[in-house]
């Protein structure tokens, strides 16, 4: 029997609900109406829900509108800030007024997304000898601070979200002086936090989430026991995201920015009391000594570190590196300590030289066998030492923990890809989650006839150097004959930059094709003209990325009509996570390839792009088309499974193809209905009158051509 809240829902996604009413074009989906059901149940009667909603099932109003309708306190985590800012802009607004629904919403970001006013008063100073474009930045920033509300910096246009200019305006945990601060009643940081504390459905992000669980400090220890629903959209990321707040880190920009707030605190406010520049030079020289003990490396490297130090590096060397950073954080504390009196920048200080001190006393010694310690080696250096996975923490920590008035929580996890089972494995075990309820919607979208899939069969292995090369000719000769509208997606930086530079040196400047790579621009920046393709004259795009970009790509309309994945993306054996993973799971008597290795791949390969199963006579056919590119046609009999009834060869090799019956005359009718096109058929198959064939041809020379049924 329905509950109210469940039959409100089944109201609002009717053919003549508010949603139909409001949007025009809405069209009901039966899957996101289960969701939105299943969501509405867990939150009037508590408990888990782990819910995979393939793309296409409209998962964002799904979970919104039981929310927004069952009148409690919601907290709202994202994986992303851009997500963050469209559901909070956009979707919550619209949704809102759509249903008639008074609700205050409230947006909540990390420290480092908000400007802080009492660093700006002393950036100048930073800056002042650094280069011009530093500079117009920064005076940019003192322009909008005298305006915004927020100090949100995602509502500053044109400044790089890389910009070096953003720390010096921001605070982290680290250098807050919280309630000290003299700009503590106007801070923007407090302002959103006293927002969200009003509000009744809040949204934030994963990083904030865990990193206010694991310091408990002010903010999430506040509000989260007064909130009794909480929704994880994203989930997928959940597990990797919390892993990075429930260890230690200690990382070279971390040691710079302390000796550069040193510096500047020191000059300004405690000049001739000490020698803050040979302070501020210790810390600094004993940072960068540090990253030069773990080695020259190309790119970026994650060091497996079991023993004294990481491997490869002299362990000698590495504890004498250790060793000198902490006498120069220990003498930066005694030098702090005799002035703290002055101002509470300088109490600050003191407390982030002596963590900073313990951080590094702490990697000095050995690992705690629970935990995994590794190095993350490129320009910078950042040590880690973290837990295998979450699950803990959320059984313990999270799920038991009831609400402010001692009801039982909701707890709602969604993605559109959370493992390859019905129980789904690969997200419930990680994170403590294996006796929730577990729904999984597939998609709405006919793959089987909007899209093809094309395994080229003459091409390098992966582990072939030649093998990105080829990845990129393929890709290039496909962005030819498309204008663009493609995106490569590399498992690895080293294909990135090799791949990149191949399409690079094909598509030069005024060749009609702009290739845009990963790293180049900021993300917003690459997507936004990618989106804009070749609008307005502009030459159609290729966008050749990695990692952030496998997932959460949204590409409307005809800008993308290809993606290209170089290999599938199975975890790297090296990396010391992995092998920390992989040996758990052995010691427990099962395949670390089986239950692990391949979940991942599995995973990854369907955030980006969606798979389909097929099965059915027909297959038989499809066996014999080597290196050819297909549209099959089919009876769904799952959201994943197709049994196949048909298919139409497209292209063979890269090439263009042709798939139609041999008339008496002939010419060849198309299979897919289009018409009669008079070829010049190869000689074996001239004879063939009523055989089904398929032609690749290129300026009207066969290429490739092969018989699919003779009549």
């Amino acid at each position: 029997m329905s509950t109210p809240l469940q039959q409100a829902v089944q109201s609002t996604f009717a053919d003549h609900g508010p949603l139909a009413q409001a949007a025009e074009g809405f069209v009901a989906r039966e899957g996101q109406t289960r969701l939105a059901e299943a969501v509405a149940r867990t939150i009037e009667q508590g408990g888990v829900l782990v819910a995979e909603a393939a793309t296409g099932v409209g998962k964002t109003f799904a979970y919104l509108v039981p929310a927004l309708l069952s009148g409690e306190r919601v907290l709202l985590s994202t994986a992303t800030k851009t997500l963050q800012d469209q559901l909070f802009g956009r979707d919550l607004p619209r949704l809102a007024r759509a249903l008639g629904v008074p609700v205050r919403t409230a947006l909540l970001k990390g420290r480092s997304s908000y400007l802080c006013l009492h660093r700006l008063e002393f950036a100048g100073e930073s800056v002042a000898g650094s280069a011009p474009h530093l500079r117009h930045a920064l005076s940019k920033v003192e322009r909008w601070s005298k305006t915004t509300r927020t100090g949100d910096l995602a509502e500053l246009p044109g400044l790089d979200e890389r910009s070096p200019v953003i720390p010096l305006v921001t605070s982290t945990r680290e250098n807050c002086l919280g309630a000290d601060c003299p700009k503590f009643r106007a801070c923007h940081v407090n302002l959103a936090r006293r927002e969200a504390l009003a509000a009744d459905l809040v949204v934030i992000n994963h990083h904030l989430f865990f990193a206010d669980l694991a310091i408990r400090e002010s903010g999430m220890a506040e509000l989260l026991p007064t909130v009794r629903v909480v929704v994880f959209d994203e989930a997928h990321s959940l597990n990797e995201t919390g892993i990075q707040f429930l260890g230690q880190q200690l990382a070279t920009g971390q040691l710079l920015d302390f000796a550069r707030d040193l510096l500047g605190a020191g000059l300004q406010q405690a000049r001739g009391l000490c020698d803050w520049t040979q302070l501020a030079s210790g810390a600094e020289m004993a940072a960068r000594q540090l990253r030069m003990a773990a080695g020259q490396v190309r790119g970026a490297s994650r060091l497996r570190w079991t023993g004294e130090a990481p491997d490869g590096v002299e362990p000698g060397e590495w504890q004498a590196s250790l060793a000198r950073l902490h006498t120069a954080l220990q003498d930066a504390a005694a030098a702090l300590d005799t002035v703290s009196e002055l101002a509470p920048d300088f109490v600050r200080l003191h407390e982030r030289a002596l963590a900073l001190a313990a951080r590094v006393q702490r990697f000095a010694a050995p690992c705690d066998v629970a935990l995994v310690r590794w190095a993350d080696v490129s320009q910078s250096l950042r040590l880690v030492e973290s837990p295998l996975d979450i699950a803990e923490t959320v059984r313990t920590r999270l799920l038991p923990a009831p609400d402010a008035e001692g009801r039982p929580r909701a707890w709602v996890f969604v993605s559109a890809t959370l493992g390859d089972d019905e129980r789904l494995r690969w997200f419930t075990e990680p994170c403590g989650l294996q006796q929730a309820e577990v729904l999984r919607i597939g998609s709405p979208f006919d793959y089987a006839r909007q899209a093809a899939l094309y395994v080229p069969s003459h091409i390098v292995r992966p582990n072939d150097p030649a093998h990105s090369a080829d990845v990129a000719r393929l890709a290039g000769d496909a962005a030819a004959r498309l204008g663009g509208r493609t995106m490569v997606l590399t498992t690895t930086l080293r294909a990135l930059r090799s791949i990149g530079e191949a399409l690079a040196e094909r598509f030069p400047a005024g060749s009609g094709i702009e290739v845009l790579v990963q790293g180049q621009l900021p993300k917003r920046v690459l997507m936004d003209r990618f989106r804009a393709g070749n609008a307005c004259g502009r030459p159609g795009c290729v966008l050749v990325a990695s990692a952030s970009f496998w997932e959460g790509i949204d590409m409307p309309g005809e800008a993308l009509q290809l993606v290209v994945i170089d290999k599938l993306p199975f975890p790297p054996p090296g990396d010391p996570l992995v092998e920390a993973r992989c040996r758990r799971i052995e010691s427990e008597g099962r395949s670390a390839f089986a239950d692990y290795s391949v979940p991942e791949a599995a995973v990854a390969l369907k955030q980006g792009a969606q798979t389909v199963t097929l099965s059915g006579m027909a297959t038989g056919g499809l066996g014999k088309l080597v290196g050819t590119e297909v549209t099959v046609r089919g009876v769904k009999v799952t959201p994943r499974d197709l049994v196949v009834s048909d298919f139409v060869v497209r292209a063979h090799e890269g090439v263009p193809a042709l798939d139609g019956i041999i008339e008496s005359d002939g010419s060849l009718r198309l299979t897919d209905g289009s018409g009669v096109r008079r070829v010049v058929l190869p000689e074996p198959v001239r004879e063939m009158t009523g055989a089904r064939v398929w032609i690749a041809q290129r300026n009207g020379r066969t290429t490739g051509y092969g018989l699919i049924v003779r009549r």
